[in-house]
């Protein structure tokens, strides 16, 4: 029999992973995949964003949701048992995409792959490190080490200890392939300054390729027959020699629910206060807009703010808001919520 092969998706907050994913997924051209979402926090959002896409392809019940820490932090208790599960179906997928949390480690991943029942009938396919290019070009997860002290220096809020470009560093050093997303906000000089970054962090002969909005070719993507499991070595990790899995306690998430929303230029205008007040990462998640049949999808990456309506509320499910929040450790949750408690509508009972 042959491997089932599956294809990691990584990459930080933020960078574009669930988009990407979507674009496979509908993309998949005859192909029946089957997904792992490692979501960051304890309430599923990015697998309600994937539902849907594409049912032929992937239906729902193939749509699998790890929240119960990062991936690569609890591989034994719950990657490996979710693998068998699939791997055991009488008719099992074609192919396997794991979308894990921004704040993953691959290299514990695909070291799990060398488990003896998972090793004969599943196979690394090709791990993928989704980038986002704007936010690299402005220092922001930068690996350019003297930039990134400058800019510290220059902002006495920042954490100077943060592990942001450690991890940066480990998601492009295990990469098969390296995805620059958001090129079209980047004029040529700044893009090929992002390259040279990127690729000085990445292993010989990794390609790099450009994307806007995660619109890349699945065959770009699926296919790539790296079986890194067997290839370990050459992927170097921080985490080398080390029994322990990596910390995460450096950052907080949590979830804002409401109702219905009244005015949307007035939700968005106060995300990007907050944003920028709270030095917030990340918040994503579902929008329930007054008015509207379908639910409005919003994703911030620090102070860049997208929406958009993506399919009609289904008939058993609620009409509300969810937003998960993500950040630095320290977070004021309080202020935040009071902050989006008067654009958020009141949830029906």
């Amino acid at each position: 029999m042959s491997k089932v092969p599956t294809t990691v998706i990584t990459g930080f907050l933020g960078a574009g992973k669930t988009t990407l994913v979507r674009h496979l997924l509908r993309n998949a051209d005859g192909r029946r995949i089957a997904l792992i979402i490692n979501e960051f926090g304890d309430v599923g959002v990015d697998s309600e964003l994937v539902k849907g896409c594409n049912d032929e392809a992937c239906p729902e019940d193939d749509i699998v949701e790890l929240a119960n820490g990062c991936i690569c932090c609890t591989v034994a208790d719950d990657f490996l048992p979710t693998m068998m599960k699939l791997l055991d179906r009488p008719n099992p997928p074609e192919h396997i995409i794991i979308e894990t949390s921004g704040l993953a480690l691959p290299k514990p991943l695909v070291k799990a792959f060398q488990w003896p029942d998972i090793r004969t009938r599943a196979t690394v396919d090709g791990v993928i490190a989704l980038i986002d290019a704007d936010a690299v070009a402005a220092g922001r997860f930068a690996t350019d080490e003297a930039a990134l002290t400058a800019a510290r220096l220059a902002d006495p809020n920042l954490d100077h200890d943060s592990p942001l470009e450690e991890l940066f560093e480990e998601q492009l050093g295990c990469a098969d392939m390296v995805v620059l997303n958001k090129t079209d906000l980047l004029d040529p000089e700044a893009l090929a300054r992002v390259e040279g970054l990127v690729g000085a962090e990445t292993r010989p002969g990794v390609k790099i390729i450009h994307a806007d909005h995660g619109a890349v070719d699945i065959a770009a993507l699926l296919g790539i027959t790296a079986a890194a499991e067997d290839d370990l070595d050459s992927r170097k990790s921080h985490i080398d020699g080390l029994d322990e899995g990596h910390d995460h306690d450096d950052f907080d998430s949590f979830v804002v629910t409401g109702g219905e929303v009244v005015d949307l230029d007035g939700l968005t205008g106060r995300l990007e206060t907050l944003i920028h007040v709270h030095d917030i990462l990340r918040i994503k998640g579902m929008v329930a807009v007054a008015g509207k049949p379908s639910r409005l999808i919003v994703q911030a990456v620090g102070p860049r703010i997208q929406h958009f309506y993506d399919r009609a509320w289904k008939l058993e499910e609620p009409r509300r808001t969810q937003l998960v929040v993500i950040g630095q450790k320290g977070l004021d949750r309080a202020a935040i919520e009071a902050g989006l408690g008067s654009v958020l509508g009141t949830l029906a009972a």
